[in-house]
């Protein structure tokens, strides 16, 4: 690995010790509040909200998920909370799925673009000035911050389920203009350039959703994972081994 790769890797903690750092500050939270006499319910809430947040950052799908749960979990094995109502312990679960809402989890529930990682993207694909460029499943905006390095004059888009993240990544993006929308339900057809980072099994409909609605001459940039059956283009070797594979309207097949 290069010296500039190496700046450009993002810091990595082994696992688990990103969950034990989120428990213990969400802990700390809790315990903080109570020691300022606030009432158990919002203290819990607090230490609860600070999770599912950190949570975001994790490297997976179910260690998120651990993340966000430990310390709502742990509390209630504690007995510290013996006061609290039942219904109380839902608020926690709300909370995830809020972030991480159901019919999200066919799609990636949060697989941020590494800095760095489009690098050179614009010399491999240039685009016209003002060109249409939208980041389906933009979560929390790594990605359109990352193409507007490389396409400055575009006009950006992004498309996010969950509230939150769609949230998050307006305020992370505010030159973009960020929706509350299904990816698999919002016509393509109007953009020049289509980013994806999704996971494996969401590439089938990728490519039939991108075959029938990009028109000729639009791209479609996947990151890491390679549409099935179709030939790309181009590849962008980025500095960390992954490729983004570049797609342009027709497709042809391999």
């Amino acid at each position: 690995m290069t010296r500039l790769s190496l700046a450009r890797a993002p810091l990595r903690l082994a696992w688990p010790l990103p969950a034990l750092l989120s428990w213990a500050a969400a802990w700390a939270i809790f315990a903080g509040l109570r020691w300022q006499q606030a009432p158990l319910l919002p203290a819990l809430l607090a230490g609860a909200t600070l999770g599912v947040s950190v949570s975001l950052w994790g490297s997976t799908p179910w260690r998120r998920i651990f993340i966000g749960s430990g310390f709502p979990l742990s509390l209630a094995a504690s007995g510290l909370a013996g006061s609290v109502p039942a219904w109380a312990w839902l608020l926690p679960l709300a909370l995830l799925a809020l972030v991480y809402p159901i019919n999200t989890w066919r799609d990636a529930p949060l697989f941020p673009t590494p800095s760095g990682a489009l690098d050179g993207l614009a010399r491999l694909v240039p685009l016209r000035d003002g060109a249409r460029i939208v980041d389906a499943g933009c979560g929390l905006g790594n990605a359109l911050r990352e193409l507007r390095r490389e396409y400055p004059r575009a006009q950006f888009s992004g498309l996010e389920w969950s509230w939150p993240l769609r949230a998050a990544c307006a305020w992370r993006a505010p030159f973009a203009r960020v929706r509350r929308a299904d990816i698999w339900a919002v016509d393509w057809s109007g953009y020049d350039m289509v980013y994806l980072f999704q996971r494996p099994e969401s590439m089938h409909d990728a490519a039939a959703k991108a075959q029938r609605e990009l028109r000729p001459g639009a791209w479609l940039a996947s990151l890491e994972f390679p549409l099935p059956q179709w030939s790309a283009q181009k590849v962008l070797d980025c500095a960390d081994g992954r490729r983004v594979w570049l797609y342009r309207a027709p497709f042809k097949r391999r």
